[in-house]
């Protein structure tokens, strides 16, 4: 028989591979547990000492069924798509099964059944076969409730940004999108709408939901203009209200703790108001973006009306 290690492929085994080589069911479980190896779920383990992450998992279930692809939530994940609520369920890892009849649902796991993936639907990312940017943006904007996370996901793959602390190109373009979601499928005339909002400048799901709520009421700011600042340094602040000489800055998710990052900040603020166009510079966190609103549009037409 061979080795167990041996067997064991990306730090995961199958318990038919191991019978496969000749170990007898009835004592492979009980030598795993012996050998530290950890139950992934019904038919995988985890390789002694192999951190059991969403990754591993992942990769689990696709050796046991060669037929899924990663997609939706799970699919973002791998793509480095920001998400709000689109993502679906912490936790939750979401597939789709090319030939399966009806979606499937265990424990942590949802199996997304649908006739309509093809080869072109489907990529790889970090070893694992996933759906592709696009299709990954068209069937989470499909099938989400609300306007705010469609057009998150979808800024979010449109433009270049640091996400994880890893910095990537932008990953569709809009046409991608607008063919995307061109199929007569459940959604896409609602995804088609919200598409019409997005903005590839956007930098960070706070400044998309501000965007958003601000033109909800009639504002329309310019999104990432450049300008130059008193030294000649091209800057870009998160909103412009030219006319008024107002800039608004959104403060992502990301805490900036650290002496060299609050640094910085203040550099950057000084340098936004050395530019010329700028007369005021107002601040919104984006815990007062997502949960006060309102709050930041009264904040920014008193300004404006100044």
């Amino acid at each position: 028989m061979y080795e167990l290690a041996i067997l064991a492929r990306g730090g995961v085994l199958l318990t038919v591979w191991a019978a496969a080589a000749g170990w007898p069911p009835g004592r492979l479980a009980g030598r795993l547990r012996r050998d530290g190896w950890q139950r992934i779920c019904r038919g995988a383990w985890a390789a002694p000492g192999r951190e059991v992450d969403w990754l591993l998992k992942a990769a689990a279930l696709q050796f046991l069924r060669p037929e899924v692809v990663c997609s939706h939530g799970t699919a973002a994940r791998l793509h480095r798509i920001e998400a709000l609520g689109a993502a679906g369920p912490a936790g939750v890892l979401e597939f789709t099964a090319p030939r399966a009849s009806r979606s499937e649902r265990a424990e942590g796991i949802r199996i997304h059944g649908t006739t309509f993936l093809t080869s072109r639907d489907r990529s790889t990312r970090r070893g694992l076969r996933t759906t592709t940017p696009a299709r990954t943006v068209g069937d989470l904007i499909r099938t989400c409730g609300r306007r705010e996370e469609a057009v998150t996901v979808a800024d979010s793959a449109l433009a270049r940004r640091v996400v994880d602390g890893v910095r990537r190109e932008a990953l569709v373009r809009y046409e991608d999108l607008a063919a995307e979601l061109s199929a007569p499928r459940r959604g896409a005339a609602r995804a088609r709408t919200w598409l019409r909002l997005t903005e590839p400048a956007s930098g960070s799901p706070a400044e998309t939901v501000a965007r958003l709520r601000m033109g909800d009421t009639g504002l329309s700011p310019e999104s990432q203009p450049t300008l130059l600042t008193a030294t000649g340094r091209p800057l870009r602040p998160d909103f412009l209200f030219r006319a008024a000489g107002l800039a608004v800055e959104i403060e992502g998710h990301a805490f900036h703790g650290t002496r060299r990052a609050h640094e910085r900040d203040v550099a950057r603020f000084n340098a936004l108001q050395s530019c010329p166009e700028i007369r005021r510079v107002l601040r919104f966190t984006a815990r007062e973006v997502f949960q006060h609103p309102e709050r930041m549009v009264a904040t920014i037409r008193v300004a404006l009306s100044l």
